[in-house]
C-alpha cells in the first residue's frame, strides 16, 4: 500500500500549486501510515487536520457491537495556503432589542478558561450599577477584564446583566465591529451527508439505477472545494470512480458564478460482465463518468437557466508517444533512417501528433487549434504553438507570421528526406530577418 501511494503523493505534491492543498479520503485501516508517509512527502508543519465526516448510519452487522461509520480526510497543504475560507455567518442571532444606536448584536461570553491562582486580578465579585445584583465569581474560570476594563465596558454599554444572580453576565458583541464575516471551519463534519446522498445523486441521473455502492457524496467536495478554491483555480480527482467531483465542480460555478475547473483520471477498470452498467452498455469506469458529466452538465444548465456556467469537457486517453525516439546506437541503422521518411508512429493521426507536440510544448489541454489542412496553430494567453506536419515551402515563415498572435511562437516542423533544402533555406531567412527571427523559434522533429 505504501508502495503504491508513496509516487502518487509525491507526483501530487510536485502538481500543486504554491497556495494549494490536497485532501486524502481514507478509512481507519491505513489512517496512520498515511499521516507517516504525508509527513514525509508533505512535512509535518504542513499538516492541516483529519476531518472526521459520518459516512453511514450504524450497521448491525458488526461482530464487536461497534459500527465504524466514520472516515477521514487528511488534509495538507503545499506550504503557502495562509488560512481557509471558513463558514460564513447566517447573523440570525444578532437582534437590536435596546435599541442600540452600534446596531444589531448578540451576546458572548464573559468569562476565560484561567482559574483565580493564574489570573486573580480577574477574580472579583460583579456588580450591575443600576440593580445592585451581585455576580459571585467562578474559581476555575474568570472574567475576561479586570475591574477598571470592566467598568469602562458597563459604561460603555457593553454588559447584558440577568435579573437572576445565579446566571452569568454576557457581553455584547455588535454586528458591526466584527472582524470577520466568517466563522471556523470545524474539523467536525457535520454539514456533510452520507454514502447514501452520493448513491441518489448518481441514480437520480440514471433512472433511479445505481452502478455503485459507495460514491462520494456531492456535499463533501462542495463542502472542501469551497474552504480552499478560488475563481480559475483547478480540482485534480486522481481516483474519480463515478465523476461526483466534476458535477460538485460544476454545481459549485452555477451557484457562486465562479469558474473552477476539474481533471478527473480514472484507470479503465472493466465492469462485470453480469452487472447492471455492463447490461446498460457501460465496459468501463471511465465510461459511466463521461456520461454522468453530460447528464449532470444539462441538469445544472436546466436549474442555473441563468448562469453562464461552461460544463464541456475533453477526454483524453493515456497512450504511448506518436513520435518515434532517435537512437543514437540502434541495432539496425536502416530502419532508423526511416524517421527521416517520418518522425511517427505508423497508427497515429495528425491530430494526436499535434496534441502531443501542444502537450510537450507547454499548452495546456484546454486549448484547441485553428487547422488548416496538416499544420496545426495552438495559442493561449502565454504560448503561441505551430505544428507543422505537413510538406511545407519557404514561403511557410511568412505565412504564419500573419497568423501570428504573441510577440513569440514556437514552429515545430517535420523533417522532410527530400526538403534538406528548404529547412537551411528557411534557417538562413531567420537569421536574415530581424521581423522573422524575433518572433519565431523553430524545433525539428
Amino acid at each position: 500500500w505504501l508502495n503504491m501511494m508513496y509516487p502518487r503523493l509525491k507526483l501530487a505534491r510536485n502538481l500543486l500549486s504554491k497556495d494549494g492543498v490536497i485532501f486524502i479520503s481514507i478509512d481507519d485501516n491505513e489512517h496512520a501510515n498515511l499521516l507517516k508517509i504525508c509527513n514525509e512527502i508533505f512535512g509535518e508543519s504542513n499538516y492541516i487536520s483529519s476531518f472526521v465526516w459520518k459516512r453511514r448510519t450504524s450497521s448491525a452487522m458488526s461482530s464487536t457491537k461497534i459500527s465504524i461509520d466514520h472516515e477521514y480526510v487528511v488534509c495538507y497543504k503545499k506550504g503557502g495556503l495562509k488560512e481557509f475560507r471558513g463558514i460564513e455567518k447566517d447573523y440570525k442571532d444578532y437582534l437590536n432589542p435596546d435599541n442600540d444606536p452600534r446596531g444589531d448584536w448578540t451576546t458572548g461570553d464573559l468569562t476565560v478558561g484561567m482559574n483565580a491562582d493564574q489570573r486573580p486580578n480577574q477574580y472579583y465579585t460583579l456588580v450591575d450599577p443600576k440593580t445592585g445584583i451581585e455576580y459571585k465569581p467562578n474559581y476555575s474560570r474568570v472574567w475576561s477584564y479586570t475591574p477598571d476594563s470592566m467598568k469602562k465596558l458597563i459604561e460603555d454599554n457593553y454588559i447584558v446583566f440577568p435579573s437572576d444572580p445565579t446566571k452569568r453576565p454576557m457581553k455584547k458583541r455588535f454586528k458591526s465591529e466584527l472582524k470577520d464575516i466568517y466563522n471556523p471551519f470545524s474539523s467536525w463534519m457535520t454539514e456533510v451527508g452520507l454514502n447514501t446522498e452520493g448513491n441518489r445523486a448518481f441514480s437520480k441521473l440514471f433512472d433511479n439505477k445505481s452502478y455503485f455502492s459507495y460514491a462520494k457524496p456531492l456535499s463533501l467536495i462542495r463542502t472542501l472545494a469551497e474552504q480552499v478554491a478560488t475563481d480559475n483555480d483547478i480540482i485534480l480527482d486522481f481516483f474519480s470512480g463515478s465523476g461526483t467531483t466534476a458535477q460538485a465542480i460544476m454545481q459549485l460555478n452555477a451557484k457562486n458564478k465562479s469558474n473552477l475547473r476539474f481533471v478527473l483520471v480514472q484507470l479503465p477498470e472493466v465492469f462485470d460482465s453480469k452487472s447492471q452498467a455492463y447490461k446498460d452498455g457501460f465496459k468501463t469506469i471511465p465510461e459511466v463518468a463521461e456520461e454522468r458529466i453530460r447528464r449532470a452538465g444539462e441538469a445544472i444548465q436546466k436549474e442555473y437557466p441563468n448562469a453562464d456556467i461552461d460544463t464541456g469537457f475533453k477526454v483524453f486517453k493515456l497512450q504511448k508517444s506518436t513520435i518515434k525516439q532517435w537512437d543514437e546506437n540502434p541495432e539496425n541503422f536502416e530502419a532508423q533512417l526511416e524517421l527521416i521518411h517520418s518522425p511517427f508512429t505508423p497508427k497515429s493521426t495528425n491530430e494526436q501528433r499535434a496534441e502531443e507536440i501542444a502537450i510537450k510544448s507547454g499548452i495546456d489541454l484546454e486549448t484547441s487549434p485553428e487547422v488548416d489542412g496538416d499544420n496545426y496553430h495552438f495559442v493561449t494567453d502565454d504560448k503561441e504553438v505551430f505544428a507543422i506536419l505537413g510538406k511545407y515551402g519557404e514561403n511557410l515563415l511568412e505565412k504564419i507570421n500573419k497568423q501570428r498572435k504573441l510577440p513569440n511562437a514556437t514552429v515545430v516542423l517535420r523533417e522532410m528526406d527530400n526538403g534538406s533544402e528548404i529547412k537551411f533555406n528557411l534557417i538562413e531567412k531567420m537569421k536574415q530577418e530581424p521581423e522573422l527571427n524575433d518572433h519565431f523559434s523553430l524545433e525539428w522533429l
